[in-house]
């Protein structure tokens, strides 16, 4: 949900006849999760266009009465020239790659409160412990650049008297970039900084993390294909802290691999596994997909477009938890 300037996409849901907003509101209502992290859609200073969205929802019995969206990283200028191509204020010399502030921004929708928030989104990538921006920044860019392509929240969702934290990133693509792999490492960095977290390091000094948790998100990394840095995903799917429900799809099955969640053109990259959502290991998992009905599944018709891209590229991810409380679930 972005679009080419801001204020694009408050028009476009005000309209209401957009194909691409109509075609996320009917996902997000026939799988009607709980908790929703949204992956690039443009941000506002004021929310209006989130709050617009949640309109469309409630118009389809989608009630999220808390949501969250905080400035992401993506637009916001360095003042330096970051790609070498000597011109300043140009979208990859942002913080994130980005053609205004908050466009591919990130937001939260729930049905439960959003009892606390520690926005990481302005953490340094040079302040990572055995990160790796020494190896590709130059003196200047390190004094500056931000570690979060997107953002990083740590979101305390109250659920009863419990509090659920989810740990979420959208990490930058491992792309366009050069044989240095600057873009391969930031992605790979930006899951490092969550298991950093959880293995005692605190980026802000606080107690390390606490279950229950859940560590969710667009990585940009699949555990084969694909030209990411396998380092941090390989220990974030086998990390005692986590488990990976491995959701699954038709959809994905046909064009790929089950647990592929995004598809581009064949033969490069292809379908990949890009987006997870991995649960403390203390949770009990009732149930775990990827929206990408296949072919001939009257379902199939939700994902809009005639290529089944008509929301997007990348599908819904969904896992069910069960909290345990003494007494009750």
């Amino acid at each position: 949900m972005s679009r080419d300037g801001p204020g694009l996409l408050l028009r476009d849901l005000l309209r209401g006849d957009d194909p691409q907003i109509t075609a996320v509101v009917n996902i997000i209502a026939h799988v009607d999760p709980d908790i929703l992290l949204l992956q690039g859609i443009d941000h506002d200073l004021h929310g209006l266009a989130l709050a617009e969205l949640v309109e469309h929802l409630s118009g389809t019995g989608a009630i999220y009465p808390y949501r969250l969206a905080l400035p992401p990283n993506s637009g916001v200028p360095t003042g330096l020239d970051l790609d070498g191509d000597g011109r300043l204020g140009m979208p990859r010399d942002a913080q994130g790659y980005g053609g205004f502030r908050g466009q591919d921004g990130m937001a939260l929708l729930s049905r439960f409160p959003i009892a606390a928030v520690r926005d990481y989104s302005g953490f340094l990538w040079r302040d990572l412990p055995n990160g790796q921006a020494e190896a590709v920044l130059p003196p200047e860019a390190l004094r500056v650049q931000r570690l979060a392509s997107v953002a990083a929240w740590d979101v305390a969702v109250a659920i009863g008297a419990q509090d659920l934290r989810l740990l979420t990133l959208h990490a930058t693509p491992p792309v366009f970039d050069g044989p240095e792999d600057r873009n391969g490492r930031r992605n790979e960095d930006e899951l490092w900084f969550w298991l950093r977290h959880l293995d005692g390091w605190s980026p802000d000094g606080l107690l390390p993390l606490a279950p229950p948790f859940v560590l969710m998100g667009v990585l940009n990394a699949d555990p084969v294909l694909g030209e990411a840095r396998r380092g941090a995903l390989t220990a974030a799917l086998s990390h005692p802290m986590l488990q990976d429900p491995r959701p699954t799809s038709a959809g994905g099955a046909a064009a790929g691999l089950p647990t592929d969640t995004a598809d581009w053109p064949e033969p490069d990259p292809g379908n990949l596994r890009a987006d997870y959502i991995l649960p403390w290991s203390g949770f009990a998992v009732a149930g775990a997909g990827v929206f990408w009905p296949g072919q001939g599944d009257p379902d199939r018709a939700l994902l809009g477009g005639s290529d089944g891209n008509g929301a997007s590229r990348h599908r819904l991810v969904w896992v069910d938890l069960v909290l345990e409380r003494p007494g009750e679930r």
